[in-house]
Formats: C-alpha cells, structure tokens, sequence
C-alpha cells in the first residue's frame, strides 16, 4: 500500500488535501502520472495546509451558496451546440469542459471541468443528464440538451 497526498479531487477516495492510502499500482499507474497526487512524507504536511488553502479559496463560501445555484442549475436545462452528422451522430464526444462552457455561456455560474461527472459517453444528439459538484455536500443533476450546430 502507498500512502499519498491529493492534489486534486478524485471521486470515491477524496479531495485535494486528504491523505490516503491505496494500492500500489493505482498509485504508480494512475495517481501519481496525471498529478493527483503526491508521495507523503513528513515535510509533506506543508503541502498538505497550502493545498488546503487552495481548495477553500477555490469552493463555494458556504453551503447556502451552492444549494442556490444547484437550485438554479436543476430548475434549466442547458443547450450544447455540437457538430453531429445528420443521423444524430456526434463528430466526437462530449467533454466536462464542454458542459462546463455550457453551463457558463447559459449564464448559470462557472463550474470547474473537474467537478463535472457524465455517467457516459455522450455521443448522440438529444437529452442527456450529468452531474455537478459544488460543494463537499452539495451536487447539482442537470439535463443537458444536445443540438446539432
């Protein structure tokens, strides 16, 4: 087992700043890699407080705040203009930087891409759902309508 420090939230371990102990291999081969974490060590504990700080300048103030604008997301739906071929087919895939775009050019607040979860590929035109999290205790479902450019 390795043990390390997030940098960066990562959906069923923790958040940035949390100390956790995982496999080997998810560490050498998945953590550590893309920069989600860092190997703990005793000097490691600075680290641990400026991350800290970084995340709770990042989040929302208080829950409040991210209860109103879940509310606000959930109540609209946000259009996705996509390039698609004429069976509803997408030239691509939908990213969480694309809903995230969205969610901003639709004027519901700005999101960070890496708080956006989609259950999957999106990959046709139409309605679809995706999940947003604002906040430690608080996510937003949204429905996302998929149109053709």
């Amino acid at each position: 087992m390795s043990k390390l420090i997030l940098t960066h939230e990562v959906s069923g371990l923790g958040a940035a700043g949390d100390i956790v102990e995982v496999k080997n291999g998810y560490a050498r081969n998945f953590l550590l890699p893309r920069g989600f974490a860092l190997t703990w060590s005793k000097g490691g504990e600075k680290q641990v407080e400026a991350i800290k700080a970084a995340r709770a300048a990042h989040a929302h103030a208080n829950v409040e705040a991210a209860q109103a604008q879940a509310t606000a997301l959930q109540s609209n739906a946000v259009v996705l203009k996509v390039k698609a071929g004429a069976s509803g087919r997408l030239f691509g895939t939908v990213k969480a930087a694309d809903v995230a775009k969205a969610v901003a050019d639709a004027g519901l607040g700005t999101i960070d891409k890496r708080k956006v979860e989609l259950p999957a590929h999106i990959k046709l035109v139409g309605k679809h759902t995706a999940t947003l999290r604002l906040h430690e205790d608080v996510s937003a479902t949204i429905t996302l309508n998929v149109v053709a450019n």
